[in-house]
């Protein structure tokens, strides 16, 4: 007999395109509104338009990358039917072994790196980042399915192991590094316009520009958007998710996927952590402090379901880039950070309330 069930038999399998719009509806009406609340706003505050300004939203897209290389992780784990919450510490644990690595490789006393050290030791840094993900997510992996242990208990133990790890390696400061690629790599390195545009007292003018880490994630994020919804190893993820039992008796080897789920995620927070570095320069312990609610707060605010077998990529970049909507308007309205904090609660709640009232109406 054949070890694989046809696909009907997996459980809730992912959405057709039209269904998949349908779902992606309600975060783009949420985004939308956000930005055109964001521009009156800010019209009756001072006058201008700047914040639907061009260059306003791709700094928006750009300071955003981190959480939305994170979301992409997260989706799968979260589909999955589990949970990350190490993934603020693992960005940071990848943004301080990155530095760390730059730093020792370095000559002494050189502020910039250049000619071929300056290529071969960021790019050395970069997979050191991306392999400390990883070997953080297995670890995660390795727990869950060989101790048979609850997702939450096991990353709530990671998230202060690798926040711990990553004061350790810094010896509780920040690592200054030699400057070298990585942050141009996070920078504004890519023009896209340049735009000289009047209307009435209003006008926007100036180059428009994003950067290469930008360009990397979104086509990551459509890789792994076509291997939930095209592959067997997608199909198998909502399947677990769905009805974890039902995906054993089917076939799926449930531990060896949960194993890959959350080694791929932890890659994608190494990214998120590399993308940190470049982005502060340097090494810093504390970065990304609860950082892991902002990621599952995109996954959920962008359609996916805290009970699994539900979820999208494009989903949960549009609840990041939501997200980010709204710190920018706080931050130009000049409302204190506690504010923002707030707002993004609220937003949360009201997307786990919704996500309630649709398995329901599902079921």
């Amino acid at each position: 007999m054949s070890r694989e069930a046809p696909p009907e038999l997996l459980g809730q399998l992912p959405a057709r395109p039209r269904r998949q719009l349908m779902a992606l509806a309600g975060p783009l009406l949420g985004l939308a509104l956000i930005i055109f609340a964001g521009g009156v706003a800010e019209y009756f505050k001072d006058g201008t338009l700047n914040y639907w300004s061009p260059q306003n939203q791709c700094l928006i897209l750009t300071q955003t990358v981190t959480v939305m290389a994170g979301a992409i992780g997260m989706t799968m784990i979260i589909i999955a039917g589990g949970i990350d919450l190490s993934c603020g510490s693992v960005i940071a644990l990848a943004s301080v072994s990155a530095a760390w690595m730059v730093r020792y490789f370095a000559p002494p006393g050189v502020a910039h790196l250049g000619g071929t050290e300056g290529l071969w030791i960021p790019a050395v840094a970069m997979l050191v980042g991306v392999a400390v993900g990883t070997a953080a997510g297995t670890g995660n992996g390795l727990l869950i399915t060989r101790l048979g242990l609850v997702p939450f208990i096991v990353t709530l133990g990671m998230m202060s192991f690798a926040r711990g790890a990553a004061k350790g390696i810094a010896k509780q400061q920040r690592i200054d590094a030699p400057v070298n690629w990585i942050s141009d790599f996070t920078g504004f390195n890519i023009t896209l316009a340049d735009f000289d545009w009047t209307w009435g007292p209003f006008s926007w003018r100036g180059p428009v520009a994003t950067s290469t880490a930008v360009v990397v994630t979104l086509v990551l994020a459509m890789i792994v958007a076509v291997m939930l919804t095209r592959t067997r190893f997608g199909r198998h993820i909502f399947a677990i998710g769905s009805n974890e039992a039902t995906a054993r008796l089917c076939g799926v080897h449930v531990e060896r996927t949960k194993l890959w789920i959350y080694g791929l995620a932890g890659s994608f927070f190494g990214l998120g952590g590399l993308v940190d570095y470049g982005r502060l320069t340097v090494g810093d312990p504390t970065t990304a402090m609860g950082k892991e609610l902002d990621i599952i707060a995109a996954v959920v605010i962008g359609g996916g379901s805290l009970n699994g077998g539900v979820g999208s990529i494009a989903g949960s970049l549009i609840g990041a880039l939501l997200m980010a909507q709204l710190r920018n308007m706080c931050a130009r309205l000049d409302l204190q950070n506690f504010w923002q904090e707030i707002v993004i609660g609220i937003v949360l709640v009201v997307a786990v309330k919704v996500d309630q009232m649709r398995q329901k109406r599902r079921s």
